[in-house]
């Protein structure tokens, strides 16, 4: 069991440990059953995991807070390798103040806090990392944004990999666009409204403030738990990326760094523009 500075307690993502194969095991069927009947996942690429390389998995998400695009990619992983092949996720720390409830199956599935030394303590156990950089605003990006992959600029992920001397593998997705259809992002006049004195929901700054047509609310405002809406998905692991030099002191390198997050960005936008194409050729 690997802890980094945690607090007591368990299940609460500061731990390798919570991972538990005979509770992926449990689950499977039920993801099963939604990765056959409910969204029709059709995925490829497989192939290009390298077998014996720790790896950082990146991945563009659609659908609202249910992400089913990144529940069929974490299905689909377990299918391929094996519940016994470790994979930990990265997830927002809000997570656990906003649903405590749910947070024990998260963690025993590969869980864990979206914090540098868990990402570090995960890849040098040997283990892969699946991050989805760009987050609720990823997640909830608008329909007219279906197409675009959309990391916010946030290069942590980047520094990542650098730092470890681990290569990137992109997963692309599309279809979980039509499970939740996010019109337009409020946020920035809601954040006025915040700042004039009206208090977040649950004392979280959301990042975000959809306005959607969805299950089961109809329409909605505000990024609030969702049932996706039947669709098909496609899911396509790309081949690696590598960068040309690795190393802590790369990390001095803003310029580098940039030109890194350029690459990664422009690759999975051209992975994702070509299977839309195949898609809907």
């Amino acid at each position: 069991m690997v802890k980094v500075n945690a607090p007591p307690g368990q299940f609460q993502g500061w731990s390798l440990g919570d991972r538990s194969p005979a509770v992926i095991k449990s689950v499977m069927p039920f993801w099963a059953w939604f990765y056959q009947n409910y969204f029709w996942v059709k995925s490829d690429g497989w192939e290009h995991i390298p077998a014996e390389q720790a790896s950082l998995f990146v991945g563009s998400h659609n659908g609202g807070l249910a992400s089913p695009d990144m529940h069929m990619a974490i299905y689909d992983w377990y299918r391929h390798q094996g519940v016994e092949k470790s994979v930990y996720g990265l997830a927002h720390p809000s997570i656990w103040k906003t649903f405590p409830g749910l947070c024990k199956v998260l963690t025993q599935v590969g869980g864990i806090r979206a914090h540098p030394r868990m990402a570090i303590a995960a890849l040098e156990s040997g283990a892969n990392v699946l991050v989805y950089p760009g987050g609720a605003k990823d997640t909830f990006r608008p329909h007219s944004q279906r197409d675009r992959i959309k990391f916010a600029n946030r290069q942590g992920f980047i520094k990542l990999a650098l730092r470890q001397h681990v290569p990137i593998v992109p997963i692309i997705s599309w279809g979980a666009h039509d499970t939740l259809w996010v019109m337009a992002d409020l946020y920035d006049q809601i954040k006025r409204l915040h700042q004039l004195g009206m208090p977040w929901p649950l004392g979280i700054d959301p990042e975000v403030f959809p306005i959607y047509l969805g299950l089961p609310w109809g329409l909605a405002i505000g990024p609030w738990p969702n049932l996706p809406l039947p669709a098909p998905i496609y899911l396509r692991i790309c081949p690696p990326i590598w960068f040309e030099a690795y190393g802590r002191h790369t990390l001095d390198n803003q310029a580098y760094i940039d030109e890194c997050y350029s690459t990664v960005e422009t690759k999975m936008q051209l992975a994702l523009d070509t299977l839309i194409s195949e898609v809907e050729g």
